[in-house]
């Protein structure tokens, strides 16, 4: 049975092929309702445990990833996942990580990388992406090849 957000709550991004997936800041509490399946948080050290599948992602607070492939296969982890189960993505603020990573996933479904910032400020948080590294970062980064 398919698990998912509730379109219309804060914090939840709906990517062009219907998924959903839940940005948040770790710094608030756990919002209320559903709690998610699998969590993917980026920060600069390991996170404390949760009480469901999680992946974490080095990456410090203003910057780009650590590790450019792990950063691709947890991406392409929480995208497939979205398929069937409640995701989040998180960081401290849940804005400048979060949002790139979130710009990401767009990508990865098939937003034009020019456009996934744009895509991601007007549809999860308007300040997402704050740093022109991480903007560099959403726009340079591609679909793998098959």
């Amino acid at each position: 049975m398919r698990q998912t957000w509730d379109p219309g709550r804060a914090g939840i991004l709906e990517l062009p092929s219907g998924l959903l997936i839940r940005g948040r800041a770790l710094l608030r509490p756990i919002p209320a309702g559903p709690q998610p399946e699998f969590g993917l948080y980026l920060l600069g050290k390991r996170p404390a445990a949760v009480g469901w599948d999680s992946r974490w992602v080095r990456w410090r607070d203003l910057r780009v990833p650590a590790d450019d492939a792990d950063t691709l296969d947890a991406l392409t982890e929480a995208l497939r996942r979205a398929e069937t189960e409640r995701v989040e993505v998180a960081c401290w603020g849940g804005r400048g990580r979060t949002g790139t990573a979130l710009a990401c996933l767009a990508i990865l479904d098939g937003v034009p990388p020019a456009e996934a910032v744009a895509f991601v400020r007007a549809r999860y948080r308007r300040g997402a992406v704050e740093t022109p590294w991480q903007r560099t970062y959403v726009a340079r980064f591609r679909v793998p090849e098959a």
